[in-house]
């Protein structure tokens, strides 16, 4: 999405920055330059972010969650909401809280037509393999191998995962997704500082190839999400931490409302 688009908003940040893109991003180095990122969970694969000094919000899906049944919605308060496909368990609770928030969403193409269905106007649709520069950090969206339709039967075109980053952080969100070659193409233009990927097997990708993800976008730590919510993507917590272990990796498997700094 073009830089001079004025009318999208991010909770009126008025003073977009920009980022060489020959900036190497070495976060995972813990160097001095950078600053940690502060991650919240709130259950599925539904996470806050706090870098550049605002909040981003992944994939809304808590109140249908009994799971997440102690997370109030109506406090969390994102500047960005980033969507990776229109499936109910990654947007049921999209539509109140962009409204509330009046957060800048960011999705594939149809997903933004469907939101301005719902009276949802601050939107940017985008595709596979662009990047929208959201002032404070930028994000790219980048390949998922999955299937995406809004809980109506609407179709949602494609699914998807996001690259972000700015001078404080370099991360991936994988969304819903299997292992796929494409991740490769991540390590090779970015040096992540940390990663969440989905574990759960069934309707994504399971522990081992998980593991093979993380070594596709070389990056050692990594938060594990769409895990435990329903029985088909129930895990072995202590299994799964001890097999990533054993291959060098640190997963991290947060409670919901626990917030980490990485």
């Amino acid at each position: 999405m073009a830089r001079n688009q004025q009318h999208y908003t991010v909770n009126n940040y008025k003073e977009p920055v920009y980022f060489s893109p020959q900036i190497v991003f070495s976060f995972g180095s813990k160097s001095n330059h950078y600053i940690v990122a502060e991650i919240t969970y709130y259950g599925h694969s539904c996470f806050s972010v706090k870098t550049g000094g605002k909040n981003i919000l992944f994939d809304p899906f808590i109140t249908p969650n009994p799971k997440a049944s102690d997370v109030n919605v109506d406090s969390i308060s994102p500047d960005v909401i980033l969507v990776s496909h229109g499936h109910g368990d990654h947007v049921a609770d999209l539509v109140q809280i962009a409204k509330k928030s009046n957060a800048l969403v960011v999705c594939v193409y149809e997903i933004q037509e469907w939101l301005k269905t719902k009276g949802v106007e601050n939107v940017i649709g985008m595709n596979i393999g662009g990047t929208v520069d959201l002032g404070f950090a930028k994000a790219k969206m980048v390949n998922a191998i999955h299937t995406s339709t809004m809980p109506d039967g609407t179709a949602a075109g494609v699914p998807a995962g996001f690259v972000v980053y700015n001078d404080e952080d370099c991360f991936y969100y994988a969304g819903d997704t299997a292992l796929t070659m494409d991740m490769k193409l991540i390590a090779d233009d970015f040096k992540l500082g940390f990663a969440f990927l989905p574990i759960g097997d069934h309707f994504t990708m399971g522990i081992r190839d998980a593991i093979r993800a993380s070594e596709f976008i070389r990056c050692d730590d990594i938060i594990g999400m769409h895990f435990n919510t329903f029985p088909p993507i129930e895990i072995d917590n202590a299994e799964a931490q001890n097999e990533f272990e054993e291959n060098g990796l640190n997963l991290h498997l947060m409670e919901i409302n626990q917030t980490i700094e990485l």
